[in-house]
């Protein structure tokens, strides 16, 4: 059985195959019960989460994904997700491989946003707002800029020398950054606004938002958790990765249908469906767009078969 590490999976999942690898599951379909979310006391700290999100598609592999995140992490000199991926063969049930598992969610999780995007995000996007300069920000910088003519990003993070790092990098990589300590200046201007970050309480905010946006939301994770505030769910065509996903876990979705600010049937379409294209996404310029993201072991069946796929044809 083969075992491929985090430099590895990189090397496997270039961003545009990912993405159009992504579209092609969400297209034609994977089998993927609801994954299973345990939460997991930290004494003196704040709470742990472990995932198992199996999916399949006969005659091809099942993948399981076990996953933990702990926010805790970082003051420990550790990463906050962590976690492996097996790939096993759908037919005999042979274990094939194993995957690292914060590579292959921190880029499949990447990827489905820029899917989103590719479907939601205006064409001539050229300007993003990544809010949260973790790892997670720096790859959903990248896979953005492969699905729209993203030249200058702004980045802000609560603690700003994280920031000024992720600008530095991203300037080395060829784009026009820097960080920025006004994110609501910054949203007034920005075409693609991607949130990934902690904050249990709502920091994009829609009234800043200008005509034509597309709102990305990734980091809130949990039931009690949101990213955007009662304006931006108002104003915005709202797509989910997946709806049992998002009616389950999605505190951006839940929060604000609980208070009455939108209804369930506000939440236009996920990505099956705009993949499929049994909805509409984007309808206007001045439309302003919405995507919340919880993941889906879709997106993880996707990149591990890809991974797996791409080093198996590669020559020793």
């Amino acid at each position: 059985m083969r075992h491929l590490d985090g430099a590895a999976v990189a090397a496997a999942l270039p961003y545009a195959a990912l993405v159009d690898a992504l579209e092609e599951a969400f297209r034609n379909g994977v089998t993927t019960p609801l994954r299973h979310h345990y939460e997991i006391e930290v004494p003196d700290g704040n709470d742990g989460a472990m995932l198992v999100m199996p999916a399949w598609r006969a005659g091809r592999y099942v993948v399981v994904k076990m996953i933990s995140v702990f926010p805790d992490n970082m003051a420990r000199g550790l990463a906050s997700v962590l976690g492996t991926v097996v790939l096993i063969d759908a037919t005999t049930g042979q274990p094939l491989a194993t995957l690292d598992g914060p590579e292959i969610t921190a880029r499949r999780t990447a990827a489905a946003s820029a899917l989103a995007a590719r479907h939601l995000a205006h064409p001539r996007a050229s300007h993003l707002l990544m809010m949260g300069a973790g790892t997670l920000g720096h790859h959903l910088a990248r896979a953005h800029a492969t699905v729209r003519p993203i030249d200058r990003i702004d980045v802000w993070n609560r603690t700003a020398p994280r920031a000024e790092d992720l600008a530095e990098i991203l300037r080395r990589e060829g784009f026009e950054a820097r960080a920025v300590r006004d994110p609501e200046g910054a949203m007034r201007t920005a075409d693609v606004i991607s949130c990934a970050t902690m904050s249990p309480t709502p920091l994009v905010a829609g009234a800043a938002l200008k005509p034509g946006a597309h709102v990305d939301v990734v980091g809130a994770f949990r039931r009690d958790m949101r990213e955007t505030d009662d304006d931006t769910v108002r104003r915005a065509r709202i797509f989910v990765d997946t709806r049992e996903g998002a009616f389950a876990e999605a505190g951006d979705i839940l929060l604000p249908i609980a208070q009455g600010i939108i209804a369930e049937t506000d939440i236009l379409g996920d990505l099956v469906d705009l993949c499929r294209g049994e909805v509409r996404g984007r309808i206007q310029d001045t439309d302003i767009t919405m995507f919340k993201s919880v993941g889906t072991a879709i997106e993880d069946w996707a990149a591990a078969t890809l991974a797996f796929e791409t080093t198996k044809s590669r020559k020793p």
